[in-house]
């Protein structure tokens, strides 16, 4: 092999690209005008390879990250003819069913990186945005039965033609938005993060020269595909069922089989898709069950298209996880959460030193807004809640952090959330609730206070592990369910 390709270049590059995605993330973290996006960190970044694996992510939710590659080979499969794809061009996707992957408010942006006509490498974010139309302020409705009643469709469209704006596109999207001005700002810091990492690989690729970089790419593909095949050989091998029951009344059913290269996930014995919107894609499935397969089996840092190669998702098309076209989406996290946990339940008894117990497992997803009673302006409030994940077999459950598919994302602040929306904060502590005492106990999730100081506010809620509460491991006992309390000043 040449000297230029050696494994110390080849890890610069690596490094490099993480650092690229990296300042992906800083550049919309930095730019976003919606509390979501800079405060709470609902987004993700990544770089995939020419052909849309993912190659580097940077910080953020991993269920955003696990996204990105999928979102880019739709794009990639849809324009497959010569010019379709150009140096400059923006795509814009937010459809579950072509690419967009999880609902209609998570907007991504992806774009080619061209050196000598060709394509070497793709940047890509995704962020939630606070309203996308639909039939409810904030784009998402527990009473949805079609997707079309959940907002506008994007299904992997040019939003930038060789680096200017398509007016058109523009137009469209803030027509069919009730704060236009949020989804522009918001849209903006997504171009700009996506031109920064294209900057950022140009540099790279200047430096070390195209075919370096795309080998060192491809290299370090398969030495992720080596790192987890080897991680594989130190699980137990064996075949392993769960039916647990559902709030709402069905049970979730899995079977995960594991060999030396081999770990199959089967979601096929599970009921019809939801007449609602408690259903998520096929892609947001796999999504799904790449982050338990990668969180149990090989947590390091490490994470490329390599390493999801030994994994292989089975689903039946036209249940709750591979719904037929066009069912409702918009809280197809609950059911995200509600797999990873499946999965994480289904095999912690058989490795309770890899797997801690249930936490409370739900993104708790709460919507609420109106009319600021200052400044008329509407302001629209979307934010995760904070609880406490399962204890281990070494350690007590951490206390206040978001679900485990949530990565890097903060809490809004109190005094952010009063200034920018029309609330007070009343209150925000650990609750005192009892439930998952153990040897190693759980953690404390937390009671937050809010008071609604205009008239005409809306509110929408979908929480989970209401009903059925987190599960225990060795004798524990069970966590304390989620819930909301509604005190009207009448």
């Amino acid at each position: 092999m040449s000297t230029q390709y050696d494994p110390i270049t080849f890890e610069i590059i690596q490094s490099s690209l993480r650092a690229a995605a990296d300042e992906m993330f800083a550049a919309m973290r930095h730019t976003a005008m919606s509390a979501i996006i800079y405060e709470v960190l609902d987004m993700g970044t990544g770089i995939t390879d020419k052909d849309g694996e993912i190659a580097s992510s940077g910080a953020g939710i991993p269920a955003f990250v696990g996204v990105l590659d999928k979102t880019v080979k739709r794009v990639i499969e849809k324009f497959d003819q010569p010019g379709d794809i150009e140096p400059g061009d923006i795509f814009i996707t937010n459809d579950p069913y072509n690419g967009g992957v999880t609902h209609l408010n998570d907007v991504i942006l992806t774009k080619p990186v061209f050196v000598d006509d060709e394509i070497v490498a793709w940047t890509a974010n995704i962020a939630h945005w606070n309203d996308v139309g639909g039939m409810v302020p904030g784009s998402m409705s527990t009473d949805a039965t079609e997707i079309f009643q959940e907002g506008f469709i994007l299904s992997g469209i040019k939003l930038f033609s060789r680096g200017e704006p398509i007016r058109s596109v523009f137009d469209i999207l803030t027509s069919n938005c009730r704060m236009p001005d949020f989804l522009t700002g918001d849209l903006w810091a997504g171009v700009a993060s996506v031109r920064v990492g294209e900057r950022r690989i140009l540099e790279i690729v200047n430096k070390y020269g195209k075919d370096v970089f795309l080998h060192a790419v491809e290299e370090y593909m398969d030495y992720g595909e080596q790192v987890i095949l080897e991680a594989l050989k130190q699980m137990p091998n064996g075949k392993y069922s769960l039916s647990e029951e559902q709030d709402n009344g069905p049970n979730y059913n899995v079977t995960i089989e594991i060999t030396d290269d081999e770990f199959i996930i089967d979601l096929r014995d599970n009921s019809d898709q939801d007449p609602g919107p408690f259903n998520m894609s096929r892609d947001e499935t796999v999504t799904a069950c790449q982050i338990a397969y990668k969180g149990i089996v090989s947590p390091e840092r490490l994470s490329n298209g390599g390493t999801f190669r030994p994994l292989k998702v089975l689903t039946r098309h036209g249940s709750v996880f591979d719904p037929a076209y066009p069912a409702a989406q918009g809280i197809y996290y609950e059911i995200t959460i509600r797999v990873h946990d499946l999965i994480c339940r289904c095999l912690a008894p058989h490795m309770p030193e890899r797997i801690p117990a249930g936490g409370f497992a739900s993104v708790c997803g709460t919507l609420f807004g109106g009319v600021h009673p200052d400044t008329g302006r509407a302001y629209s409030v979307i934010e995760p809640e904070l609880g406490g994940w399962g204890g281990s077999s070494t350690s007590d459950g951490n206390s206040g952090q978001f679900s485990a598919l949530h990565g890097e994302t903060y809490n809004c602040p109190a005094e952010v959330a009063e200034a920018r929306y029309g609330v007070t904060v009343d209150y925000l502590s650990f609750h005192d609730e009892k439930g998952g005492a153990g040897f190693h106990r759980g953690g404390k999730g937390v009671q937050i206070d809010y008071r609604i100081k205009s008239d005409d506010a809306w509110l929408t809620v979908a929480y989970t592990r209401d009903k059925v509460p987190p599960w225990p491991l060795e004798g524990g006992q069970p966590g304390s369910p989620n819930h909301v309390l509604i005190r009207r000043a009448n």
